[in-house]
């Protein structure tokens, strides 16, 4: 069960803490271990689908109901090929409004998704007390570690350098050199 569950974390917790995007070439201010704690807050508040405090398998279920609730445009209880690309094609525009392009993967990124060994591991770290469900606790205190092994200096903002530092280190360790 706790396989099930601990997916819908991963993409929120594996961006979070120092993992800042480029905007135009230009990167965005170094982030605080404050605006940490704040953007994980946030990003459990939308992740706790059923508002029970914990992120579960309850919340993944209901997550894929609002998702295939709003595919099935003509609420007939099956998704079309019509709905399903359609829904394709709002995912794909909202990527593009999101990076200012044209919605297209950007390279730096380009084949990762499918990896997600990695992700469930960190995942299963989460959950500290191995009940299979993941508390707003356990999501901010994996954040702020994450947060803090790249705070380098201890000065509680990650410079883009920190940031560069703590991707290569992360790099290293996941292929062994």
């Amino acid at each position: 069960m706790k396989k099930l569950a601990l997916p819908i974390v991963a993409v929120s917790l594996l961006a979070g803490g120092t993992a800042i995007a480029q905007s135009g070439g230009t990167e965005r201010a170094a982030p605080t271990r404050d605006q940490v704690v704040e953007r994980t807050a946030e990003r459990f508040a939308r992740m706790d689908a059923n508002g029970d405090g914990r992120l579960d398998q309850a919340d993944r279920q209901a997550r894929m109901a609002q998702r295939f609730a709003q595919m099935d445009t003509d609420n007939s209880g099956a998704i079309t090929l019509e709905e399903m690309t359609a829904a394709h094609e709002q995912r794909r525009e909202a990527r593009a409004d999101r990076r200012g392009g044209d919605g297209e993967r950007m390279g730096r990124h380009r084949g990762k998704r499918g990896h997600r060994g990695g992700g469930m591991k960190m995942l299963a770290n989460i959950d500290t007390d191995n009940d299979g469900a993941i508390t707003q606790a356990e999501f901010e205190a994996a954040a702020l570690a994450r947060f803090d092994r790249a705070d380098a200096n201890g000065d509680g903002t990650v410079s883009a350098e920190e940031r560069r530092a703590a991707h290569q280190a992360r790099r290293a360790a996941r292929t062994g050199s």
